[in-house]
């Protein structure tokens, strides 16, 4: 079994670790950018988080949905059904043995798309911009598991 030292110098490790990280960060933005448009567009699903808006029936207005938030909540979502596969395949293809340079090409191509992604999400670009960088994503992920599968496969 490799002791953990032995993981932190290897280079391929190295650098699942450093994507994996920007892209929980970004994913950890979009929470913040949901609470940005819950506020400045004053549309909560909570009674209590409407407190400082006033009380009782006044305060009931800002429960509603708002187009804007839902958005930036559909993106938070694409990015958790994501950027999780990619945490467990992308360890398990670093774990493999992999060249390095293969291996920075498939982090880094994920990570880029993750981010136009969101990009296409929030300004919001026209199509087929934000399918094409979640298809870029999707297909590094299988990449990645297809690679594993070629190196470990016991079925």
């Amino acid at each position: 079994m490799a002791k953990l030292t032995q993981l932190i110098d290897n280079e391929v490790f190295r650098a699942y670790a450093t994507y994996a990280t920007i892209v929980l960060l970004k994913m950890m933005l979009m929470s913040l950018v949901t609470v940005y448009f819950r506020i400045t567009r004053k549309a909560f699903v909570n009674p209590e988080d409407t407190a400082s808006f006033g009380k009782g029936e006044s305060a009931k207005k800002y429960l509603r949905t708002d187009p804007d938030v839902e958005r930036v909540r559909r993106g938070h979502l694409n990015d958790l059904e994501n950027i999780v596969p990619f945490l467990g395949i992308g360890l398990l293809y670093a774990l493999s043995g992999p060249e390095l340079y293969t291996a920075l090409l498939h982090f880094r191509i994920f990570a880029g798309a993750r981010i136009a992604h969101s990009f296409a999400y929030l300004i919001p670009l026209p199509q087929p911009g934000r399918g094409l960088s979640w298809a870029a994503g999707y297909a590094v992920t299988i990449s990645m598991a297809y690679k594993v599968l070629k190196t470990v496969l016991y079925l």
